[in-house]
């Protein structure tokens, strides 16, 4: 016998055991194409890759057991918005005009909506079939007992035992999104969303983007998976910038209050360091995850501003390049190393033209010390001096007066450290 579980049989259907032409209606999803390698018979018969997104399905309400050798078979009515249900999953089938419409106008396939939102769930819409075995324990009768009566579903175990399809397990702790007045909100099964919201003032429900701006100022809130706040799996739940582990925020108006991980600015003159991370209100776009990656696969990567570019790390900043690239940093003004401070820093020596200049007065000393080294000055009775001194004082004279000419030129005019 049949179990009465659910009170689907309240929903209005055809009195036929399988969906008439022309008709709307409610359905049990029995399997689903997703792929080719979980059935390829079936994928083959339904047409390969064209049958993706199909379901298997039965009429609510019927005494045929649900089985894929009695079910019908339906396509997905948008194909540009993809929300496959699951198995268990209650769809509503429309019979329409096939591909043959404009030679065969009696010609029809069934298509199907989304799942309906029987259980007002973001993870799973699925109810038990009274016919296929689904027999849920006695524990977790009651809450569908009590979904069917307009009470919220709240579920505390670690599952409900209805098959779902071969890799869907279900998730007790997967909570809704919090709505405010105006938003659009879509959410994915396992705890990731997308809100076109906006600052809303005053409202009964706090949240941490409105305490700047005007009603209405749009924020745009991309984010993957939730954080546990300590409540009931089925009490919606506002973003969490930092607690979250990935998400994406644009903004208006709004100060987002992010803990950075770093906020050391003494690079910056004092008074001109950047506007606090969770101070600043306005319009940005905040990347906040444990890790992020930007790269280029076939061209550059450019990052400007109108003010400034801060690069801040808790451990170290790190350039590198390819062995024979080199690292350029193109300035027409000062690079300073250690300090913005020009009064406490020292010019960089243009290390080529120094050396140059070094090695030839350390060559004419060597010189000069080798002559002196075989007649020293004023050897000998009478008094000798050798001739070849008196040249090697004069290149010695040179090169320390060439050095002392180009003290300023040796100086970096960009580059100071400290």
């Amino acid at each position: 016998m049949p179990k009465e579980i659910t009170g689907l049989s309240n929903i209005r259907r055809t009195t036929n055991t399988s969906a008439s032409p022309f008709t709307i209606t409610p359905a049990r999803v029995l399997d689903i194409i997703i792929n080719e390698t979980d059935n390829p018979e079936l994928f083959k018969e339904k047409g390969e890759w064209n049958a993706i997104g199909g379901v298997f399905f039965t009429q609510i309400g019927t005494a045929v057991p649900n089985s894929i050798e009695n079910a019908s078979f339906a396509l997905p009515i948008n194909p540009y918005f993809k929300s496959f249900p699951l198995k268990n999953e209650i769809i509503y089938v429309y019979s329409l005009p096939n591909s043959s419409i404009e030679t065969d106008t009696q010609g029809t396939i069934f298509y199907y909506f989304p799942p309906l939102n029987v259980w007002n769930s973001n993870h799973h819409n699925g109810v038990p079939s009274p016919y296929n075995g689904d027999d849920i324990p006695e524990y977790q009768k009651r809450d569908y007992q009590l979904s069917e009566g307009g009470v919220v579903r709240r579920i505390k175990d670690g599952g409900t035992e209805i098959n779902l399809g071969k890799t869907f397990i279900e998730r007790s702790n997967i909570k809704p999104l919090q709505s405010f007045e105006g938003d659009i909100i879509h959410e994915g099964r396992w705890g990731q969303s997308l809100r076109f919201g906006s600052t809303v003032n005053n409202s009964s429900i706090f949240n941490p983007w409105s305490s700047t701006g005007t009603n209405g100022d749009p924020i745009t809130i991309l984010r993957n998976n939730q954080y546990d706040d300590g409540r009931d799996p089925w009490i919606p739940q506002v973003e969490n910038i930092n607690e979250e582990q990935s998400s994406i925020y644009l903004t208006s108006t709004q100060k987002i209050p992010i803990n950075v991980a770093s906020k050391n600015y003494n690079s910056f003159i004092e008074g001109l360091e950047p506007i606090l991370p969770e101070e600043y209100s306005g319009e940005q776009i905040i990347l906040n995850s444990g890790r992020i990656l930007f790269n280029a696969k076939s061209d550059d990567i450019l990052l400007t501003s109108a003010d400034s570019i801060n690069l801040n790390a808790v451990e170290t900043v790190n350039i590198d390049a390819q062995e024979g690239v080199a690292v350029v940093v193109g300035a027409e003004s000062d690079i300073l190393l250690g300090s913005i401070d020009l009064d406490v820093v020292e010019p960089l020596v243009l290390g080529d033209t120094f050396l140059e200049d070094l090695q030839n007065l350390a060559n004419s000393l060597i010189a000069l010390g080798s002559a002196i080294e075989i007649t020293p000055i004023g050897s000998g009775v009478p008094f000798a001096v050798n001739a070849g001194l008196p040249p090697l004082g004069a290149q010695v004279k040179s090169s320390a007066q060439k050095i002392i000419n180009n003290i300023e030129n040796y100086k970096s005019k960009t580059t100071f450290t400290k």
